[in-house]
């Protein structure tokens, strides 16, 4: 018995259609149609073509011989044979071998063939010969060489894809890119990072040399940035000297501050461009989605917000994205507004760091460092307003200030002891600046070879004559030039051959790792310290803190040492208070040992032991460890979860406790922000905390601890862990 399903199917199928023959075009029509035909094949417009049930050839147009077929005579050869293999992905799913396994019409299919080392894209078009008696017979069809239509189209697809001058992705592109990844990645919520780059001083390559050297260097840019990058299809330009990099499951800050080192280091080399050499440098801001952002436009805003604040700290560097950078930008602005009556108003003062002769411990001179005692936030670092000074006239005049101050407190020092500088490369382009520095020499009475004005290696943007001009008029003043930084990014052997420099100051990211066996620091410090001494250079060693740094410097025979092992920054009225003439001598005071750098702060952090969740005050931070208030009586080897917020969680040991401190040794290092802060390497979503009961930030916290504290139910926290110990012995029992 039939099943209902075959019942069904049988009164529910469609009754076959009737087969129509098709019609016949012959006499005068049929000749017509040949004529038309042939007509178009001498043309060149086209050709035709049919097989047999099994594909082999039957009929091919005479104009197809030679570019498809070789040989004259192609009946009987497999047509689909003629073709290469489709593209996957290029030429579209309906291919030849897939249109003529199902026997039907088809149009406009794409297919390939090569013919001398060339390849030609051919459109085929097909519809099934149909026997009355065999079915199925073959195909005839029509087939057209579509090969500069078909480059024509990739070529202006390409142009709407990628950018003309570099060759990368353009923004629309990336944007389209990014929007598609997004919405893959959003319902497992996978990571996914941005970079904005952006060129520092690129603007005065294209003003001083021209836009066709700007256009040149941009090139060069971008093929270094996809030889660090590894995948140009993650590399975008947006315009101008900006670029986007795209690292699609990629989370982790350690890696992704690697990467952006590279990408500094690298773009921050010198270029040479028709017989100029050129040195720009780069900033970077980092986002990371969904932490940073769950939408293209807010990933790339805040990651734009960070590269705000890369640029806006000193530049050559990286920052992450936080939620502070909004309040910083406000910040900002605020100091921008405000700088301008600063001068006026007498807010800006020097401290002076004294620099010692290490063969004596003698001090022989001190460097001018700027501070901005601001009525409402007290003393602010040139890190911070420097920065934004450079971007406005304001860096000239506070730039001119400073020289004058720091002469005329020079004047009254006893015996020869010079003063040192900083100048920035804004002031070093001025052509005035000469002039600048000699009517403080003369409103002040100082004798120009006790005033050492300290230039850093981004004055050598390119090489001319400018430079070489101005290097020899500040000579000519009999002042003293001291290299700063050497070797923090902008580095040429090249120009020190004929810059007038009298000393090179070592950077203190060299002395801070020195003393470490995992990097080469100390390998770098002697060959600096001996390039020197060919060239008939002093050296400074800046940042020395510890007795085992000082110990390297004096192995390493370095001339001169400025760090606070010998003293801070001090105020005019302080530097030589106690000292009646030239026999000033300092002794080092400080560690023993280096150590990570730890940084001061004041701010609360949650901390999670088994259930309970505490609020407690970092006092302390380093890579490896932090300084914690707020606990009483907890154990050494105590294991706790820092909540530093922003969903940023890490383990930590207690290694030291006394009353109510405790020091905290990290399961895993932090890393770097890029701008002398730690973050961690990983974080955590809001739901992933919720789930795991961990409130979403402090302040949630303390609200909840305040409303239970109304009603009641809890008291004031007095965490204990011994007592806490000694309750479950007590409960046990």
């Amino acid at each position: 018995m039939a099943s209902i399903y075959s019942r069904l199917k049988t009164q529910i199928a469609p009754a076959p259609a009737p087969r129509v023959e098709p019609q016949r075009t012959d006499g005068l029509r049929g000749a017509e149609a040949e004529e038309m035909c042939a007509a178009f094949e001498s043309l060149n417009l086209g050709g035709f073509w049919s097989t047999d049930a099994e594909g082999r050839i039957t009929y091919m147009s005479a104009s197809l011989v030679g570019r498809l077929v070789h040989d004259e005579d192609a009946t009987g050869t497999e047509f689909v044979g003629l073709f290469v293999r489709p593209r996957t992905g290029i030429d579209g799913q309906r291919t030849l071998p897939f249109v003529f396994a199902r026997k039907g019409r088809f149009e406009s299919v794409i297919a390939r063939s090569e013919h001398e080392d060339r390849e030609i894209v051919w459109s085929l078009s097909g519809e099934p010969i149909n026997d009355a008696e065999t079915g199925f017979a073959g195909f005839r069809g029509h087939i057209v060489d579509v090969t500069r239509d078909r480059q024509n189209a990739e070529e202006a697809s390409q142009l709407a894809t990628t950018d003309a001058l570099t060759g990368l992705l353009n923004r629309r592109h990336m944007t389209n890119v990014l929007k598609r990844t997004f919405a893959a990645f959003a319902p497992q919520r996978r990571p996914c990072a941005v970079m904005l780059i952006d060129l520092d001083r690129f603007k005065q390559v294209n003003d001083t040399l021209g836009h066709a050297v700007g256009d040149a260097l941009l090139k060069q840019v971008a093929q270094r940035l996809i030889k660090v990058v590894g995948d140009k299809e993650r590399i975008c330009r947006l315009g101008g000297d900006e670029f986007q990099v795209m690292l699609p499951d990629v989370e982790d800050r350690g890696r992704l501050g690697d990467l952006a080192g590279r990408i500094i280091t690298m773009l921050s080399e010198p270029y040479t461009i028709e017989g100029n050499r050129c040195t720009i440098g780069t900033s970077i801001g980092i986002a990371v989605s969904p932490y940073d952002g769950e939408t293209v436009d807010d990933l790339v805003r805040n990651a734009d917000l960070a590269l705000y604040s890369a640029k806006h700290s000193g530049r050559g560097r990286y920052r992450f994205y936080s939620n502070e950078m909004l309040e910083s930008a406000e910040q900002r602005r605020h100091l921008e507004e405000t700088m301008h009556d600063a001068l006026i108003k007498g807010e800006f003062e020097l401290y002076y760091q004294p620099l010692v002769d290490l063969s004596n411990n003698h001090v022989v001179g001190t460097e001018a460092l700027i501070r901005w005692n601001h009525p409402e936030s007290g003393l602010i670092s040139p890190a911070l307003f420097i920065p934004i000074a450079e971007e406005s006239p304001m860096i000239c005049r506070i730039g001119e200030w400073i020289l004058r101050k720091a002469c005329e407190d020079a004047v009254s020092w006893p015996g020869r002891a010079r003063v040192a500088v900083n100048v920035s490369p804004v002031q070093f382009a001025d052509p005035s600046f000469p002039k600048t520095v000699a009517m403080a020499l003369t409103a002040t009475g100082l004798d120009p070879d006790r005033l050492e004005l300290e230039l850093t290696e981004s004055v050598f943007l390119q090489e001319g004559e400018a430079t070489d001009d101005m290097f020899k008029a500040l000579k000519n003043l009999g002042v003293r030039l001291v290299l700063d930084d050497f070797g923090t990014g902008y580095s040429s052997l090249a120009y020190l051959k004929t810059a007038p420099f009298d000393k090179i100051k070592i950077d203190q990211s060299f002395i801070r790792g020195a003393t470490s066996n995992t990097n080469r620091n100390r390998a770098i410090i002697t060959a600096i310290v001996a390039l020197a001494q060919a060239l008939g250079m002093d050296t400074i060693a800046e940042g020395v803190e510890t007795f085992d740094q000082l110990n390297m410097v004096r192995d390493l025979k370095i001339g001169h040492v400025q760090g606070y092992i010998f003293s801070k920054p001090v105020k005019v009225e302080e530097l030589f208070r106690n000292v009646a003439e030239d026999n000033w001598v300092l002794e080092p005071d400080g560690p023993a040992k280096q150590r990570h750098e730890r940084r001061a702060m004041f701010r609360t952090i949650g901390v999670i032991h088994e259930d309970h969740y505490y609020p407690v005050t970092l006092r302390n931070l380093s890579i490896s460890g932090a300084l914690i208030e707020g606990l009483l009586e907890v154990p050494v080897g105590t294991m706790f979860m820092l909540d530093f917020g922003d969903g940023q969680f890490e383990m930590a040991t207690v290694v030291r406790s006394r009353d109510s401190s405790q020091g905290l040794h990290f399961a895993r290092e932090l890393v770097s922000d890029g701008n002398g802060g730690l973050v961690t390497r990983h974080r955590f979503m809001a739901h992933h905390l919720m789930a795991a009961g961990v409130p979403r930030n402090t302040d949630e916290f303390l609200a909840q601890q305040a409303a239970l504290l109304a009603t009641g139910k809890i008291s004031l926290p007095c965490f204990s862990m011994a007592n806490r110990g000694a309750k479950r012995e007590r409960a046990k029992g």
